[in-house]
C-alpha cells in the first residue's frame, strides 16, 4: 500500500489538494472499490451531448460569460446590477469595485440551497424567482437599501459593524420568509454573516480601512500585495489567498475539521483514503469559497484588474453539478435506499459524491470542448459550469422530478450547499 500523505493547513487550502484527493476517490471508483457508488464512466458520453446541446440552444452565438453570481442578478433579463452601478455617480473606478465585492460576498454567503418551496417575489418587476436567482436578487435588493451599511450616508457598502447588527428580522423580512415561504437555514444565513462581520475585523490587514471594515477593501490589498497594474492582472492564487485566508473566520465550527488550530471549513474525511484520525482521509472541496473566488472575477476584470491562471479553480461539488451524473447513471447508488432521507454534509455517501462531481466535471468539460472543437483557453472550466453543467443538472432534475429537486438531498446548513 502506498505511503499516505500528510496534509498541513496550508496544504489543505490548496486548489491542486482538491483536485488530488478527489482524484483518490475517483480511482477507488474505477476500481469498484466505493462503498456507496458505482461509477459508469461510459455514460460520459451521453452527459456530454446533453451538455453540448443545451450550449449550443442557449448561447448560438457562443458568448458565454463566467459561471458567477452575477448571472443570478440578471433573471428575468433584467440587468439588476447594472442599474444599481448606474446610481453610484460620484464613485471612483476602485471603489466601484470595493461596491461590487462588498455585494458578490454578501450575497454569495447567503446562496446556499433555499428549498423548493421558498421564492422571492421582486417589487419593482413584479417578477417571482425561486433557489438561487431569488436569493441573488434578495440580497441585492437589501444591498441597494442599505441593510448591511452602518451608515445612512452611505448605503452602497457592507460593513463589520452593520454585520454585527444584523438580526433573524432583518433577513426573514429581506427574503420574505415565513410560515408560508419557508426558508432554509435562515438561522445559518444570519450566523454566517454575523462571523463575515468578525472574520473581517479580524483581518484587518486585508479588509480593513481606518475604523472601517468592508469585505470591499479587498482590491486595495489585492493590488498593494500583486503591484502588477492593470497589464499583467491578478494572480488567482493571490486572490484564492484572500478568500480561503481572509474569511476563515466565517465558518462554523460545529462538526467541522479544525487542523492548526484553524477551521477548514467545507472540508470533510472519508474511510477510504485512510485512518480518520490521520489528514489523509480529509477531501477539501471550498466550495463556497470557490463559488465566491469565481464570481469575484468579473468585477475584478470590468474594473481593469483580470486574474489569471483561473484552470487552478475546480468544478463546484454542489447538487446540481453532482446531480446531473446521477441523473444520467454515471453515478449509481450501491444501496438507493441509502438516499431516502437527507443526509449531512459530513456523511461519506456525501463526501463520496462531492469527490467525485469534481473530477466528473473535468471530464465533461473536456467532452465538450472536443464536440465545440475548443481549447480549454477558449472555453475554460468557468464557462462549462455557466453554460453547461449547472444548467443541465437543474434541467434533468426537472424532467425527473416534480420541483426539480435533486436525487439525493443534503441537510443544509447555509454553508456549503
Amino acid at each position: 500500500m502506498p505511503q499516505l500523505q500528510a496534509f498541513s493547513l496550508a496544504e489543505l487550502r490548496q486548489l491542486s489538494v482538491v483536485r488530488s484527493q478527489c482524484n483518490r476517490i475517483y480511482q477507488f471508483g474505477l476500481a469498484n472499490k466505493l462503498p456507496h457508488f458505482k461509477l459508469h464512466e461510459e455514460r460520459l458520453n451521453e452527459v456530454a451531448d446533453f451538455v453540448y446541446e443545451l450550449i449550443r440552444q442557449d448561447y448560438p452565438t457562443m458568448e458565454i460569460p463566467f459561471h458567477s453570481r452575477w448571472r443570478h442578478f440578471e433573471a428575468g433579463h433584467i440587468p439588476r446590477h447594472l442599474k444599481l452601478e448606474s446610481k453610484w455617480v460620484n464613485a471612483d473606478a476602485v471603489e466601484r469595485i470595493r461596491r461590487h465585492i462588498d455585494l458578490v460576498v454578501v450575497s454569495v454567503l447567503l446562496d446556499a440551497g433555499a428549498g423548493a418551496q421558498w421564492s422571492y417575489t421582486e417589487a419593482e418587476s413584479g417578477q417571482t424567482h425561486g433557489r438561487s436567482e431569488g436569493l441573488g436578487i434578495a440580497s441585492l435588493r437589501m444591498f441597494e437599501a442599505g441593510k448591511f451599511s452602518s451608515d445612512p450616508q452611505r448605503p452602497f457598502q457592507v460593513d463589520a459593524k452593520a454585520l454585527a447588527r444584523l438580526t433573524i428580522e432583518d433577513l426573514t423580512a429581506g427574503f420574505q420568509a415565513g410560515p408560508s415561504n419557508p426558508l432554509l437555514g435562515l438561522e445559518g444565513r444570519l450566523a454566517l454573516l454575523q462571523s463575515l462581520g468578525a472574520a473581517i475585523v479580524n483581518k484587518s490587514s486585508v479588509f480593513g480601512g481606518g475604523d472601517l471594515c468592508r469585505p470591499g477593501f479587498m482590491i486595495d490589498w489585492l493590488l498593494r500585495e500583486s503591484r502588477s497594474g492593470s497589464e499583467q492582472g491578478i494572480p488567482v492564487a493571490l486572490l484564492w489567498r484572500a478568500v480561503i485566508e481572509g474569511f476563515e473566520d466565517v465558518w462554523p465550527s460545529e462538526g467541522r475539521i479544525r487542523c492548526e488550530g484553524k477551521n477548514l471549513g467545507d472540508a470533510w474525511r472519508h474511510s477510504i483514503l485512510g485512518p480518520l484520525s490521520e489528514s489523509s482521509s480529509i477531501v477539501p472541496f471550498h466550495k463556497l469559497s470557490q463559488w465566491l473566488t469565481y464570481s469575484l472575477l468579473e468585477p475584478l476584470a470590468s474594473g481593469g484588474y483580470p486574474v489569471s491562471g483561473i484552470a487552478q479553480l475546480t468544478g463546484l461539488p454542489e447538487y446540481r453539478n453532482g446531480g446531473l451524473f446521477v441523473d444520467f447513471g454515471v453515478l449509481e447508488l450501491k444501496n438507493p435506499d441509502a438516499a431516502l432521507n437527507p443526509l449531512p454534509a459530513g456523511s461519506e455517501l456525501i463526501v463520496e459524491w462531492r469527490a467525485l462531481t469534481v473530477i466528473l466535471l473535468d471530464k465533461t468539460a473536456e467532452l465538450v470542448r472536443q464536440r465545440l472543437k475548443l481549447s480549454e483557453e477558449e472555453f475554460p472550466l468557468a464557462k462549462v459550469l455557466e453554460a453547461g453543467t449547472w444548467k443541465a443538472g437543474r434541467r434533468i432534475a426537472a424532467q425527473k422530478r416534480q420541483g426539480g429537486i435533486p436525487p439525493i438531498q443534503v441537510l443544509s446548513d447555509g454553508t456549503v450547499f
